[in-house]
């Protein structure tokens, strides 16, 4: 392919003035200097590189280092970074290099966001590894994390070029860690936007009918919003504030969420959009102005008092600052109203990066305490690392990534902020690590409680404990933070050895009391039997109760039948086994790869496939390949992960598939209307229906239909049918 080099150096030139537009008057000479050195670094390690577009992979980037300068809000040795972030991964600049132009800090950061190239460690992910990398550098400096979002954020907005497998796996990535990451460090926009562009690429049907749902309501939308802003306006200018009101559509994918949630069609979320109320204040008056705002909407408008949110006397975690109202607004539809300073806006904008622009006055202990006490958290986490599996690692990390917070004190009065779901356990974790160990109840509000109590605003919080008090692994199941489950899988992991010799003791006695040998051979068939994979896991098992003298019985009971048991299965199946095991015996329905091979494999429990939905198959490690749906709810997970363990998969020859799924259906009750569901399903499309439950109560029937389909235009068909059903209002597969 030819290329016009002078008109993309003249594009490469614009970009990069685009890029320095607004940086140019907010830095002062020697920073702009840094940030051209660092451009011209770039175009030469970049000079003969093309993105997957054809285009020039400069390109990439300016236009990461404009998100971070104008949509994060960073500095010049930011922007610096984030031109220099593919450098030392994809040219021969080393991180020595980078150290003696730019210093140490810079070349730190640069290394920071260098992808990991070569495991040493088989069946492991290398996007998790990478993910491990990323977060050992938050604790660092958390300019890493910002550019790499930044980074990602723009790869998200130019994925067309991709192909459909590598769209899943990078928007799986995405929506698994970096839109977590996002909101947790308050960038909003950035966030929806990842999750918006996630759903599009892994749900592309839900996300363009959304999309055009709202477009179609664009119109309607904006005349409600000026309707409310005129009424509102003329109040508010009497008071003499300066203020502005602004109407956006709520992010597609907060919308999907919703829907999925509240178990609704899009026409049913009443609040698919938001109005906010920006004003200028000084410190002095920011939180009197705020509620004096939301005095004069609610003397305009009734208010819902369930959905009010006061995120300003008690900011989030992440340091957001708002008050959320609903009301009944013009024409009698709710609305909900976001009020902000101008200074709270900017945060919930930039989050983090924001913060440190108000350090005079505007309350900087609340949001700089808020952030620090999440990146000690996260950095207590890391500190036992090397003893937790990358995948415990990031499911430790993600726990408190989105949750919502409840406020509990200490004796002395001292606030602590924890996850909503957290017990008295967590909370002893959260006062210090020593004092979870050894906990062995705690005193609420006075009254003895034990160590699973889960936590209510407003509890006061007195932890008792003994010096001989020990975690114990089903302490993993009454704690929710992760500083708290990294902390007791790292004292079980520090002790297994001693556990596992006295299980193994344990298990020694009652195998003799038995009468069988203790040998590998008995170890081995036992691991099997109780589906463990290693012997330390047998004897662990045994040490903490996991496993007892009953489980071991039922051990010694199958030894001498289990063999004649399995054969006879296998010999004279029942009718449910012939019906669930005849899809996974026909193997020439589905192919893999791109070579279209035929291999052995069976469907996922964990969701349904029938002809026409999208699949892909994985590898698992001790069960073949499974099948698993599209829209699987581990889909996800599995991507994000262990993509090397994906494999695409389509269908070839439906014709004899038969599977079974579950429907739900709700309506208006009457008379006929189970005779009418029957008539659709049995008569007009000749379809096996397998089992039916209803039930009914003020009125409304909510029903659980077991159907066998063959494939999805069937299925579509059938619904299209049952919602043409005089009465009925929604119908879903389960």
């Amino acid at each position: 392919m030819v290329y016009d080099l002078e008109q993309e150096n003249k594009e490469i030139l614009a970009r990069y003035k685009d890029l320095i537009s607004n940086t140019y008057r907010t830095l002062d000479e020697e920073q702009n200097k840094l940030i051209r050195k660092a451009f011209d670094i770039a175009l030469d390690a970049h000079k003969d590189q093309r993105r997957k577009t054809g285009e020039p992979y400069i390109y990439h980037p300016i236009e990461v280092a404009k998100i971070v300068a104008n949509e994060i809000g960073l500095g010049a040795t930011s922007i610096a970074c984030a031109l220099l972030h593919d450098v030392i991964e994809d040219s021969d600049y080393t991180y020595e290099d980078l150290k003696k132009i730019f210093g140490k800090k810079i070349a730190d950061i640069v290394n920071g966001l260098t992808k990991i190239s070569v495991m040493n460690h088989q069946n492991i992910s290398i996007q998790s590894e990478n993910y491990r990398k990323l977060l050992l550098t938050l604790s660092e400096d958390f300019r890493v994390i910002l550019i790499k979002i930044a980074d990602r954020l723009h790869n998200m907005r130019t994925l067309e070029s991709m192909t459909p497998e590598k769209q899943k796996k990078i928007a799986s990535e995405t929506v698994y860690i970096y839109a977590p990451l996002a909101h947790r460090l308050g960038l909003y926009n950035i966030k929806s936007e990842l999750e918006d562009l996630s759903l599009k690429f892994n749900n592309p049907d839900v996300y363009w009918d959304i999309s055009e749902k709202l477009e179609l309501a664009k119109e309607n939308r904006e005349k409600y919003v000026q309707e409310f802003t005129k009424e509102v306006s003329e109040q508010l200018a009497e008071e003499g504030l300066n203020f502005s009101i602004k109407g956006r559509a709520k992010a597609i994918s907060s919308i999907y969420r919703k829907m999925l949630k509240q178990g609704v069609t899009f026409d049913e979320v009443f609040d698919n959009y938001a109005i906010r109320i920006i004003y200028k204040s000084d410190a002095k008056n920011e939180k009197f102005l705020a509620w004096k705002i939301y005095s004069i909407v609610t003397d305009l408008y009734h208010s819902n008092p369930q959905r009010m949110r006061d995120w300003i006397s008690q900011p989030r975690s992440t340091g957001y600052e708002s008050l959320h109202l609903t009301v009944l607004g013009p024409d009698k539809k709710w609305i909900e109203v976001q009020i902000r300073s101008e200074r709270m806006d900017d945060i919930a904008e930039k989050g983090v990066a924001a913060h440190y622009k108000y350090k005079e006055g505007f309350r900087q202990n609340t949001d700089e305490k808020n952030f620090e006490r999440w990146v000690t958290e996260i950095r207590e986490v890391l500190e036992n690392q090397q003893e937790l599996s990358t995948t415990e690692l990031l499911d430790n990390i993600k726990l408190n990534l989105y949750s919502k917070e409840v406020f509990v004190f200490t004796p002395k009065g001292e606030i602590k902020i924890l996850p909503i779901g957290s017990t008295a356990l967590d909370f002893a974790f959260a006062v210090h690590s020593d004092l979870g160990t050894k906990c062995l109840g705690a005193k609420v509000n006075g009254k003895l409680v034990p160590i699973s109590y889960v936590l209510q605003n407003g509890d006061q919080v007195d932890i008792l404990s003994s010096q001989n008090q020990k975690p114990k692994l089903d302490w993993l199941d009454i704690v929710v933070t992760s500083k708290a489950k990294s902390k007791i899988k790292a004292y079980l992991n520090s002790h297994k050895n001693e556990a596992s010799q006295e299980g193994k003791e344990t298990l020694q006695r009652k195998l003799r009391h038995a009468k069988i040998n203790f040998n590998d051979e008995e170890i081995n068939k036992m691991q099997k039997f109780f589906n463990l994979k290693t012997s330390q896991e047998l004897f662990m098992a045994f040490q903490d109760g996991t496993l007892d003298t009953g489980d071991l019985r039922r051990y010694i009971e199958s030894k001498s039948v289990f063999n004649n048991l399995l054969n006879r299965l296998r010999k004279s199946p029942t009718k449910n086994q012939l019906y669930e095991e005849a899809p996974e015996t026909n193997l020439d329905m589905i192919v893999f790869g791109k070579d279209e091979e035929k291999m052995n494999y069976s469907f996922a429990k964990c969701c349904t496939v029938i002809p026409g939905d999208k699949i892909f198959g994985f590898i698992t490690i001790s069960d073949g390949i499974k099948v698993h749906n599209d829209n699987c709810p581990n889909a996800i997970n599995l991507r994000a992960q262990y993509d090397y363990r994906v494999l695409p998969a389509k269908w070839v020859n439906e014709e004899s598939f038969k599977n079974r799924i579950k429907i739900e259906i709700e309506g208006l009750d009457r008379m006929g209307m189970i005779n009418d569901i029957t008539a659709v399903i049995s008569n007009n499309m000749s379809m096996d229906m397998k089992s039916m439950s209803i039930e009914s109560n003020n009125g409304i029937f909510l029903g659980n239909i077991n159907l066998e389909v063959k494939n999805k235009s069937q299925l579509e068909e059938t619904f299209k049918q049952l919602k043409n059903i005089n009465g009925v209002s929604r119908v879903k597969r389960l």
